[in-house]
């Protein structure tokens, strides 16, 4: 079918109208703002990240980088629509620094997140059960670096459980220092504290309470007692591989970054 002469001129103008209304649509170049509030989780072999999410309409997603030094180029490792993502591409002992963007549906991302969050994996385990130094002398013991019980005795060992007059008592070995933190839960404890070590490195055993240690050779753990009879007692424990690292759930500071993608 042809289309009749005297309409060509009136089809050619609404054409030319068309395009000039399309032309003159703004085009979006407005990034989302940063995310905030980014704070990382300590897991074992793996870093829980958490930030506060954006309220832009157009809204797509976030974008999640690291790196392995505070300074210099950010790998991005995820893209995620959520306000969170876990990281489980990382080693114990490893300090892991991070940053996460906001992107539009035009492709607009944002500037980096402001905080400075970097985290540091260690190991962790459930349930653990030891006994008491004169009910079963080669279980009484426990050494964080090789996650086994052991005996009271042995080089390896911590801390050791032993009961006296019916009351039970956490008892570390030469050189490791030991706390009673109270009755928290494993997370409420981050960081292994400064001062208010035990000087006799001797605490009463009490349920639901969770103890900071500080081993002799630099290490930084924690356990939580779940389970305490007079001749064993089953907890739950995270241990710092990184030498000198209090560290032992979560961290977040304010600083800038450096990005690239792949």
């Amino acid at each position: 079918m042809k289309l009749r002469s005297n309409l060509k001129p009136v089809l050619k103008l609404a054409l030319a109208l068309s395009f000039l209304v399309i032309s003159c649509q703004s085009i979006d170049t407005t990034p989302p703002a940063a995310p905030t509030g980014l704070t990382s989780v300590t897991g074992d072999r793996a870093v829980y990240l958490y930030w506060n999410p954006n309220t832009e309409k157009d809204l797509a997603g976030y974008r999640v980088y690291r790196n392995t030094s505070p300074s210099g180029y950010f790998k991005m490792i995820a893209e995620v629509k959520e306000n969170f993502y876990v990281d489980r591409d990382v080693e114990n002992g490893i300090t892991y620094f991070y940053a996460v963007s906001a992107f539009d549906s035009a492709g607009n991302e944002s500037e980096l997140s402001e905080e400075d969050c970097f985290d540091t994996p260690r190991p962790e385990g459930y349930n653990m059960k030891i006994y008491e130094k004169d009910y079963l002398a080669a279980f009484s013991g426990y050494s964080f670096k090789n996650y086994t019980p052991t005996a009271y005795d042995s080089p390896n060992a911590d801390f050791y459980f032993d009961v006296v007059n019916d009351t039970g008592y956490i008892v570390t070995t030469r050189g490791t220092l030991i706390q009673d933190m109270g009755a928290y839960n494993m997370d409420d404890i981050s960081y292994a504290p400064l001062t208010g070590w035990d000087s006799d490195g001797v605490v009463e055993a009490i349920s639901g309470h969770v103890y900071v240690v500080w081993t002799r050779d630099n290490h930084f753990a924690k356990f939580r007692i779940k389970v305490l009879d007079n001749t064993f007692m089953v907890f739950d424990w995270a241990y710092q591989v990184a030498e000198g690292n209090r560290e032992l759930v979560r961290k977040n500071l304010t600083g800038s970054w450096e990005v690239y993608h792949d």
